[in-house]
């Protein structure tokens, strides 16, 4: 299989993880999406997504902007601090084309890269 999928080990699969994230302090908003983030125990960001049937009551649209989250976490997960990503769609991106969900995606990804740890100045290597 291809390197290119998002690994199981990025996702947020128990509800636990996601009602700590529910509750979590740190959030970001942007017109179209919300992100509650906090720490996680993982060494690399873990996605979770949350597109209600608020948003849309079309499967189909909701699936479409689950595509394009996974897709814009997949591109920007290298760069991304080792935190638990809660994202929640709002009801305006279901009338958005995808290049517009993206680039609001990307303003996100951009204000999350500061949370990261800065690497060890040190000259002592783990």
């Amino acid at each position: 299989m291809s390197q290119a999928g998002l690994p199981r080990g990025a996702r947020l699969r128990r509800a636990a993880d996601f009602a700590a994230l529910r509750s979590a302090a740190g959030r970001l908003s942007s017109r179209y999406f919300q992100i509650r983030y906090g720490v996680g125990g993982a060494a690399c960001a873990r996605l979770g997504l949350a597109v209600s049937r608020r948003v849309s009551k079309r499967a189909v649209e909701r699936n479409r902007i689950k595509r394009l989250v996974r897709e814009a976490f997949r591109q920007a997960r290298a760069e991304l601090p080792p935190l638990d990503l809660l994202v929640i769609a709002r009801a305006e991106a279901v009338t958005q084309p995808g290049p517009v969900l993206l680039d609001d995606l990307a303003r996100l990804w951009t204000r999350l890269k500061p949370l990261k740890p800065s690497e060890p100045t040190g000259t002592i290597a783990d």
